[in-house]
């Protein structure tokens, strides 16, 4: 953050001419003149952690002394908070709410740091929006409705299908070494709004073919999970975190784009292997109501060339509870309002059985939907 930048933006902010007098950290984060910032160290106070990072700001405004507090959020520091996102909702609701509670310290602003060291304001914001340049490309479950249809596989298929393994492999090789982080993505496999508890809440209430007893059970299975999961820290990895057919994009050849990449940069590698390989069970139902020919074909490729790219000796005691996760997606009538009960039916099995196993076995699909 840049002295210069700084009074630039606050003669924005503050509608006035700005002189800076001075800057200094405030509470926890570091020594305070203020005795009424009792956080920090060495002052007797139990609390040695907080999320923000309060600097007071002294200035002359109009060549009147004021002064004024700007927060940033500490990054890495666990408890939600893992991504830049995550720091940029937090601040960009406390700018919208404090000023709604009775007694509460207003919020002037709400802006961002560049790299540059400049600060700009985002108070006018009403929504955010994401502009992206536009590819070109046919969805890979193009590929997998003309497999469903024709009940055949190219040599062009496989090639795809090997593609996408090797890709896969290769961004899953970069591994990272931060614990809270892989502890978050786990705990966000079952309790974020896009995970599992929340898909489930996306459920009518009373569905008959998963009722209310029945999602307690796969929930508290779940959890189960989360505690295996977090032993095995070491497998955080670059991801995609939505690696799903409606997210691939094929031109000629093996040639590929990706879409929606969700729910952070890091993550659990057998997240995206599931959420792949989980549609080549998916269509296969669709097509004869279990797993066989031609959709067993792409899927042992596919899985099997993951494998042997990675030796990757843990997936198959990690992938359980992502298949969960993808097969209540797809079995959702929300999701997937067009489903035979059949299928649904199947999926649920599919659930019940990755709730149970120890060690996933890719090659006997058949015996988890059935």
């Amino acid at each position: 953050m840049r002295r210069d930048a700084l009074t630039w933006y606050l003669e924005a902010a503050l509608a006035g001419s700005v002189e800076v007098r001075a800057l200094r950290p405030l509470g926890i984060d570091g020594p305070t003149a203020d005795p009424r910032e009792s956080g920090a160290r060495g002052t007797g106070d139990p609390k040695a952690f907080g999320y923000g990072r309060p600097i007071q700001i002294d200035l002359l405004l109009d060549g009147v002394p004021r002064s004024y507090v700007l927060s940033t959020m500490r990054v890495g520091s666990g408890f939600g908070h893992d991504h830049f996102a995550d720091r940029a909702g937090a601040l960009i609701w406390a700018h919208d709410a404090y000023g709604r509670l009775p007694r509460h310290v207003k919020s002037l602003d709400v802006g961002f740091i560049t790299r540059e060291g400049e600060l700009r304001s985002a108070g006018g914001a009403e929504e955010f929006f994401l502009l992206m340049e536009k590819v070109e490309g046919a969805s890979y479950c193009a590929d997998l409705q003309r497999i469903r249809r024709k009940g055949t596989t190219t040599s062009l298929d496989l090639d795809r299908t090997g593609a996408l393994s090797a890709y896969l492999a290769k961004i899953h090789a970069r591994k990272g070494h931060d614990v809270q982080l892989y502890f978050r993505r786990t705990r966000d496999l079952l309790g974020h709004g896009e995970g599992i508890m929340g898909i489930l809440d996306g459920y009518p209430a009373d569905y008959p073919l998963l009722p209310a007893k029945q999602q307690y059970v796969v929930e508290a299975g779940c959890l189960a999970w989360r505690h295996h999961l977090k032993e095995k820290v070491k497998r955080l990895s670059i991801v995609h975190g939505d690696f799903h057919p409606w997210n691939i994009l094929f031109r000629e050849g093996t040639d590929f784009t990706l879409l929606d990449r969700s729910r952070g940069e890091w993550g659990e590698p057998a997240d995206d292997v599931a959420a792949l390989s989980i549609n080549y069970i998916f269509f296969s139902l669709l097509r004869r109501g279990k797993m066989e020919a031609p959709f067993t074909e792409l899927y042992d490729r596919f899985y099997g060339d993951y494998l042997d790219r990675t030796q990757d000796q843990e997936l198959n005691q990690v992938i359980p509870p992502f298949y969960v996760f993808r097969a209540l997606v797809i079995a959702s009538p929300v999701w997937y309002p067009n489903l035979s009960e059949e299928v649904r039916l199947k999926l649920f099995r599919f659930v019940q059985a990755m709730l149970r196993v120890e060690q996933f076995d890719y090659r006997d699909l058949n015996r988890y939907l059935a």
